[in-house]
């Protein structure tokens, strides 16, 4: 059984061990959520990322000359943003692109209901083709709360409406950037809906 001597010296050793890693640790995290995954998709037209705090997103936007942010968070229309990553909500992410002279959309990309025979496509897929048809909307950042899924669904419908790719160039690209294999089988339905069934119009492409 130690001793108290030694007992305190594992003690103090602990401390130290803490205090040592803790700052890069920390420095890590607030990065990590001050540009939450973001990427550059198409240099001057297309990037991606999660929800980033207030800062972030001012950031991102002065430095890249976005002219439209569109959120794919259903539950979060219009999230609260803190400035950093500890700290509380202090501005609405519409009222922060207002204020930046930035569009504002909201797209929420939900499946079509079982036994739906009247659509071929989710609405979602429509509402996003509108936006990359209008020229004056890019630069254009597209996000959702991790920028893994939803955001990597549509992403991968502007690789094959904008840039010609095929289906399994953009899975690829889906699965290398975090999207998963088994979250990105040929049976999900969300793979199905948005990206397997894609008909590239190809009337939407900005050179």
């Amino acid at each position: 059984m130690p001793n108290r001597r030694q007992l305190f010296q594992w003690v103090l050793g602990t401390g130290v061990v803490a205090v040592v890693l803790a700052p890069p640790g920390l420095l890590y995290r607030a990065q990590y959520i001050h540009a939450k995954r973001f990427r550059e998709v198409d240099p001057g037209k297309l990037y991606r990322s999660g929800q980033m705090t207030a800062a972030g997103f001012r950031e991102t936007i002065e430095r890249y000359h976005i002219k439209t942010v569109v959120n794919l968070q259903h539950e979060e229309p219009d999230p609260l943003l803190a400035n950093h990553w500890l700290g509380k909500g202090t501005i609405l992410e519409s009222e922060l692109c207002k204020q930046l002279n930035v569009n504002y959309k909201l797209i929420t990309p939900d499946l079509l209901p079982p036994g739906n025979t009247l659509e071929d496509e989710p609405p979602a897929v429509r509402d996003w083709l509108a936006i990359l048809a209008d020229k004056d909307n890019y630069p254009i950042l597209l996000h959702c709360k991790a920028g893994l899924h939803r955001t990597g669904r549509l992403t991968a419908i502007y690789r094959m409406e904008n840039n010609g790719w095929s289906v399994g160039e953009a899975m690829r690209e889906l699965r290398a950037n975090g999207y998963g294999f088994a979250m990105s089988s040929e049976g999900d339905d969300f793979v199905i809906q948005f990206i397997q069934n894609f008909k590239p119009r190809q009337k939407g492409v900005v050179k």
